[in-house]
């Protein structure tokens, strides 16, 4: 396969993550970080290029296939359709934006400039998460009665001070965007379209810190009949506790839990017993906290395999905004 250029915008927590795959599976050829220590940093350890403005970078470079986008979430929307107006294919990190109206922008960018806009859900390929999908799709389960989703995990008071966007409505967006779109991701995977929703929210530890919820619920009913709730909060004591998904179906009960839906907890179908699933990846680390399960190499191995024509299938902008739209409902009637 060819040897791909990258250009990665935004060199923070999740930025190394990238770096490391991409200076594994292709070429980092420069990095753009408006606080310029971070970009020196990142590109003497990677022999790139820096840039403290993403459209200067754009500018000067050539031959740059893919531009990586990790930036604050309200920025997503900009830098993305920088880069693909400047002719580079975009890879996108979760959430592709905080507003759908921005998201569309992306989407409509993309088609203009015939290029393809990949956004980061790297828990669709947990292992169990992966099992669990396929059961819907064979309809193993039969008809599904009802779902349950617990987020529970923690982002204590030095989490928000450490940064100067976490918590704000402008680049943050609130704690769906940026902590549990991966799980709004997957109820949208696996049960469609959102019909009704009924919603509460509110902040009970970070007021401090932050300009958003802490804790949260959600009701939701689904187009296709099935109805289920979110339950959320970062005020888990000290650690993450828990995040989950439980399908209630005519023909069995199943759980995904663990920390960060990799694990298959409970499994009570026709054939009687738990299969035997690999062993996912660890959660991703950023020092002081942890994040959702690390299968970031699987994103670019199908992002590689798409761009070299060998595969068809990707997280297009077009899957990518129906988390945007969903967070959005739930933000709208949440009192």
């Amino acid at each position: 396969m060819k040897s791909l250029n990258f250009a990665l915008i935004g060199c923070g927590a999740i930025g190394k993550r990238h770096a490391a795959i991409i200076s594994s599976m292709g070429v980092l050829k420069a990095v753009c970080d408006t606080d310029i220590k971070k970009a020196k940093a990142f590109a003497r350890q990677y022999d790139a290029r820096f840039y403290t403005d993403i459209n200067l970078l754009l500018n000067k470079e050539t031959g740059i296939d893919v531009a990586v986008i990790c930036t604050p979430n309200g920025l997503h929307p900009e830098h993305a359709i920088a880069a693909l107006s400047g002719g580079c294919h975009v890879l996108c990190e979760k959430p592709m934006a905080i507003t759908t109206v921005s998201a569309r922008k992306m989407i409509n960018t993309a088609i203009k400039f015939k290029r393809k806009l990949f956004v980061v859900k790297q828990n669709r390929y947990n292992p169990p998460v992966a099992f669990v999908q396929e059961l819907l799709q064979k309809k193993q389960l039969g008809k599904l009665y009802s779902f349950q989703v617990n987020c529970f995990w923690n982002r204590d008071v030095q989490y928000y001070r450490n940064s100067l966007w976490r918590g704000t409505k402008k680049l943050d967006g609130g704690v769906l965007f940026t902590q549990f779109s991966h799980f709004i991701d997957l109820i949208y995977w696996f049960f469609g379209e959102v019909k009704t929703i009924k919603a509460f929210r509110q902040n009970i530890a970070h007021k401090k810190v932050s300009e958003l919820e802490d804790t949260g619920s959600a009701i939701l009913q689904m187009k296709s009949g099935v109805s289920g709730s979110i339950n959320y909060s970062v005020n888990s004591y000290k650690k993450n506790m828990e995040g989950s998904i439980t399908i209630f179906g005519e023909k069995g009960t199943v759980k995904i839990g663990g920390q960060y839906l990799n694990k298959l907890e409970y499994l009570c179908w026709g054939k009687n017993s738990i299969p035997e699933l690999k062993e996912g990846k660890g959660a991703n680390q950023y020092g002081f906290y942890e994040g959702s399960m690390s299968n970031h190499e699987l994103v670019y191995e199908n992002l590689i395999s798409i761009l070299n024509g060998s595969s068809k299938k990707y997280v297009s902008g077009e899957d990518g905004i129906k988390s945007v739209e969903i967070i959005e409902k739930i933000y709208r009637v949440a009192k």
